[in-house]
């Protein structure tokens, strides 16, 4: 059997859908598997052997408003190469009408998403042909296994989920040299999100750092992106202990430094869910997002959150005038990160 996982992006979604790929692979070894990915979130995929063909693709070129038909269009031109590989089948873990636009394309008979009601444009069901109904108030990896499931008649597991990542010599090297530069055991801190609202203050984050350091030993290393460096600096000027350390690491540099972590605080980002992936002990900081949707598939990992405000529910804002849900102070974090180590 020819499968095409279509999952673009971004690098959180991706992960979320790892144990899906894991789970596929373990219950059909024999299967030709195909993950069509932006190009810009690609680098987390590229060799994984669990898949057998890795198809990216650049979709920025599609700007907001243009219609279905102009969709398929401008698509068709891009993944004119997809229907050489006969797929039997496509699953749309993305759910939105460019994804769903790209199965359609692949040529796949059968062409599996979600349903309506879970889909992030609902439009793109116009492009598939088989629905799966997700339960409510469930976990993104749960959701992502649950439509593998029907859609291929497979077993999948309740928890415990494998998030295959493969990593070469290049990127534990890099992440050895940055161990090498700190010197002793560390903490990463990751001010960076998506959205602005995702924040939580890159000012705290120093304050966090000398007190993980004052109180417990722990070095910070405070890990940007591209994009991200003037986040990383605030952060690093608020923090007076000359114990933290800002670093640019490659992605998969990162998962490697992450293994070594002692642990990880950071909002709804890729980072803080490839922290997850690696198995790091994990805090979360999460506001406009939900933790049990988003956050950590570990029990054992913490977020931190206003509960005490009602305009949070569901908010998944990307602009506020409030602004008030990441509004928490570094001595709330600092002492779910204690209680993370066991030290609480």
């Amino acid at each position: 059997m020819k499968i095409l996982i279509v999952k673009l992006g971004s690098i959180g979604d991706i992960v979320h859908t790892l144990p899906a790929l894991f789970t596929i692979r373990a219950r059909l070894p024999d299967a030709e598997l195909s993950w069509v990915v932006e190009k810009r979130s690609a680098e987390i995929l590229r060799g994984n052997t669990l898949i057998d063909n890795l198809i990216e693709v650049d979709t920025r070129f599609l700007r907001s408003g243009k219609s279905a038909s102009e969709i398929l269009s401008d698509l068709s031109k891009q993944v004119s190469d997809l229907r050489k590989f006969s797929f039997d089948l496509a699953i749309d873990f993305q759910g939105l009408l460019k994804s769903a636009t790209i199965a359609r394309l692949s040529g796949a008979k059968i062409r599996y998403g979600f349903s309506k009601e879970s889909l992030r444009e609902p439009a793109s069901r116009f492009f598939l042909n088989r629905s799966v109904e997700i339960p409510s108030l469930v976990h993104v990896v749960t959701k992502n296994l649950t439509l593998a499931a029907e859609a291929l008649n497979i077993p999948v597991p309740d928890g415990h989920y494998m998030f295959p990542v493969f990593t070469g010599q290049e990127h534990k090297y890099e992440a050895g040299q940055i161990i090498e530069q700190v010197g002793g055991d560390f903490a990463i801190l990751n001010p960076a999100g998506g959205w602005v609202t995702k924040l939580w203050h890159a000012e705290k984050y120093g304050l966090l750092a000398d007190r993980l350091w004052e109180e417990h030993g722990l070095i910070s290393i405070i890990t940007a992106g591209p994009g991200e460096v003037e986040l990383s600096k605030k952060a690093l000027e608020s923090s007076r202990s000359g114990k933290t350390f800002v670093v640019q690491p490659s992605l998969k540099g990162f998962f490697e430094l992450a293994k070594q972590a002692k642990v990880y605080v950071g909002g709804d980002t890729g980072p803080t869910h490839l922290a997850i992936a690696a198995g790091t002990p994990v805090v979360g900081i999460f506001g406009p997002t939900e933790w049990w949707r988003n956050g950590s598939t570990n029990p054992d990992d913490i977020c931190v959150e206003r509960i005490d405000i009602g305009c949070r529910v569901d908010c998944h804002r990307r602009t506020c005038s409030k602004w008030i849900c990441m509004d928490t102070g570094a001595e709330t974090v600092l002492f779910a990160v204690e209680k993370r180590l066991g030290k609480g």
